[in-house]
């Protein structure tokens, strides 16, 4: 167990957030995989709130393209307090967006606030931040053990996936999950994480 255990965080620790993407189609076979994988988690209730929806048109990618750098701008023109913007300095990034475009496959992931029945009462569901979180991540992880790297990108506010995307009004746009191989000679930030002491604690 324990070697099991350490051979996974080994592994896990090579995942990295990359932002330069190879245009190389990814199969789909590895995506619908990935998914299934992910709608295994643990959820409130089991009502199972979330929705993916698998973008690789290049058309709908330009769109939402153009709709995240426009709420970026604003983010980092206006919104944005200095405190945070130093804190994404050193890793490099702005209100440009190339990789939605760049990358062979984006995966919006909703989150379901309510459902709907048959006749249109609404159907109350539990703690779905929590639930579409946790599927998220195992969805990351998936796509990582697949040979694939990942971005999570979160343009501020993000309703525009709902029109671009035709989604109803009871879901909510969670992440946008930007999937693919990485671009030849790409880099990542040199960053650090936590030692397990500072980041939990025994009693």
């Amino acid at each position: 167990m324990v070697e099991r255990a350490r051979a996974f965080r080994d592994e896990m620790r090579r995942r990295r957030t990359v932002r330069h993407f190879s245009a190389e189609p990814v199969p789909d076979a590895v995506i619908g995989a990935c998914l299934e994988a992910a709608a295994t988690a643990p959820n409130g209730a089991n009502m199972q709130p979330w929705h993916f929806v698998i973008v690789r048109d290049p058309a709908v990618k330009s769109r939402i393209r153009m709709a995240a750098e426009k709420e970026e701008a604003e983010f980092y023109e206006h919104r944005a307090p200095p405190q945070w913007l130093a804190a994404l300095a050193r890793l490099g990034t702005d209100a440009h967006k190339p990789f939605i475009e760049q990358a062979p496959v984006l995966i919006v992931i909703f989150a379901e606030s309510y459902g709907m029945s048959e006749d249109g009462t609404r159907i109350k569901n539990y703690y779905v931040t929590e639930s579409v979180g946790i599927a998220t991540g195992i969805l990351i992880t998936g796509l990582h053990r697949s040979g694939l790297v990942t971005l999570t990108h979160t343009p501020s506010p993000m309703g525009f996936l709902n029109e671009i995307l035709e989604r109803p009004s009871n879901e909510r746009p969670f992440l946008m999950l930007v999937v693919g191989y990485p671009e030849e000679g790409a880099v990542v930030p040199d960053i650090t994480k936590k030692s397990l002491g500072e980041i939990s604690t025994t009693f």
